[in-house]
């Protein structure tokens, strides 16, 4: 019998609480178990490819490439990806993953603005407001819809947009869908390439240049369990986004307080793995498709404390549990960001189950 099929609803109330972390399933993490995918499933239409599995290089992680979108920004062209929507409606239509927490990113003004033209001169674009770089990016973007008025002309900036609707020449509706879109390639910059391909964070989370012309992108495609893989995009965290290789997005921070964010539980020492730090897969706290998963995840690390011996963890309950015996020890963030918390975009695309298997 699985560890969480033993505990009991109080002891994991109680477990969750003390550790702060929030249960994934109202009926307990017997049902997170049962949820775990027994076969490969792709969950976002923009998906082209993919493989779980390494091909050819020593890094243990697979790939997954993506549809590039263009859009506007300031006059010039950026690149992103989609990946989830908090209107479920909005999401089946275009393939997403249905996220109805994100909408909570409005009123902590934790969105950014994504402006889509139902009308539009010839070459029309989406506009963004922000991109990479800039103090007030994030990849959640509440969708704008923008109507002509008169003859259409094309528009290539938030600030040209907001200058014809005080004009009166369009007319701008805020909706209440905010969605992730992150941004691979922007005006001087893109995400970089890790052509050596034999670490989780190496030179880049990118496996080949974003591909303009054919409009794809590839990414390295890691593993967590119960069976989640998943893309790392960018970090509230912003002195540490060089480091991790991955785009700074100051405003996502805020989606922790506005609860819009779920939980990654990596592991700092044990068993040598293909996890962020190195070693055994990370453990999340929900699954795509439940009601409480995002795809912007609170960061904790786990260590195992002295004289206790690793051992492989598979979800959350065998965690909490090792916790309140004393065999790990939790730290918000990392143990160098000083009890601070901070938000990592980890789309996942793919679910299936994790390949991994410990040294023996």
């Amino acid at each position: 019998m699985d560890d969480a099929d033993r505990l009991s609803r109080r002891d994991l109330l109680r477990w969750s609480v003390a550790a702060g972390l929030a249960l994934p399933f109202s009926g307990g993490l017997a049902r997170l178990a049962a949820a775990a995918p027994a076969q490969p499933k792709k969950n976002v239409a923009d998906v082209l490819r993919y493989s779980t599995r390494p091909q050819g290089w020593k890094g243990l992680f697979g790939f997954v490439t993506f549809r590039l979108h263009p859009v506007f920004i300031d006059g010039e062209r950026a690149y992103h990806i989609r990946t989830d929507a908090s209107d479920e409606a909005f999401a089946r239509r275009v393939g997403l993953v249905p996220v109805p927490k994100l909408a909570a990113a409005i009123t902590a003004d934790a969105a950014a603005d994504y402006f889509l033209f139902t009308n539009g001169a010839s070459g029309q674009l989406p506009v963004l407001s922000t991109v990479p770089g800039r103090p007030d990016f994030t990849p959640a973007f509440r969708i704008a819809r923008v109507t002509f008025s008169g003859a259409p002309r094309r528009l290539t900036s938030a600030a040209q947009i907001r200058d014809a609707a005080s004009s009166g020449r369009v007319q701008v509706a805020a909706t209440r869908t905010v969605v992730n879109y992150p941004v691979v390639k922007w005006p001087g910059g893109e995400l970089p390439v890790d052509r050596e391909r034999t670490a989780y964070l190496g030179a880049g989370q990118l496996l080949s240049a974003p591909d303009v012309q054919k409009r794809e992108v590839t990414f390295k495609l890691q593993q967590c369990f119960p069976g989640e893989w998943y893309i790392v995009t960018d970090t509230s965290a912003t002195p540490m986004a060089p480091m991790m290789r991955i785009a700074a997005s100051p405003k996502s921070g805020l989606l922790t307080k506005a609860g819009a964010t779920a939980k990654i539980l990596v592991f700092g020492n044990g068993i040598k793995g293909p996890g962020p730090m190195g070693y055994q897969p990370s453990v999340v706290d929900s699954l795509p498709g439940n009601p409480v998963w995002s795809p912007f995840w609170d960061h904790f690390t786990f260590t195992w404390e002295d004289g206790r011996s690793p051992q492989v963890v598979r979800n959350q309950a065998a965690l909490l549990q090792l916790e309140t015996a004393g065999s790990l020890k939790r730290w918000p963030g990392t143990p160098d960001t000083q009890g601070e918390v901070f938000v990592v975009n980890c789309p996942v695309p793919i679910s299936a189950p994790v390949t991994w298997r410990p040294p023996s």
